[in-house]
């Protein structure tokens, strides 16, 4: 009998791009769904996946949520006469009540708002934005340990 390679696990179809670095650098509290006004080069670069959300951050100005950072490589076939800006600021799409309320736990309880992933829902890329407290360097080494850990166990449990 031979030994089945490990097939890395699958991302749903509808995932654009994750953001795993937020995850590692916060305490994910909360997480609130956002739509994204986009031009019509970037629906086709997302459609190719060609999207980094990595160090970008969100942020909330006049009652409005922006996402910044977020690098959308334009496609090779975009028109000559046009100039694509890979990383400009995008507005954020939100109900009035979450945004609020977004605002209230960022400037008075000192949170942070970070993209965690872009996906496709119902043919719309949608952007999950996380409210989230920063980790201390010996919180991200225990939560590394515990990965470890959690990974050693399983083995074990396998092994008999």
């Amino acid at each position: 009998m031979r030994a089945m390679a490990k097939k890395k696990p699958k991302v749903s179809d509808n995932t654009i791009a994750l953001n795993k670095k937020a995850r590692h650098d916060y305490f994910i509290e909360e997480k609130f769904e956002a739509g994204l006004v986009l031009e019509g080069w970037e629906v086709k670069s997302l459609r190719d996946g060609r999207v980094q959300l990595r160090d970008s951050h969100v942020f909330i100005k006049n009652g409005e949520a922006w996402i910044t950072g977020a690098h959308i490589t334009p496609l090779p076939t975009v028109s000559t006469h046009f100039v694509p800006d890979p990383t400009r600021t995008r507005k954020l799409l939100m109900h009035k009540r979450e945004i609020s309320r977004l605002i209230g736990a960022v400037e008075r309880k000192g949170y942070t708002l970070v993209p965690l992933a872009m996906y496709w829902k119902h043919g719309r890329a949608k952007l999950e934005i996380g409210l989230a407290k920063g980790k201390a360097m010996h919180d991200k080494r225990a939560t590394e340990k515990d990965r470890d850990w959690q990974r050693q166990k399983q083995r074990l449990l396998r092994s008999g």
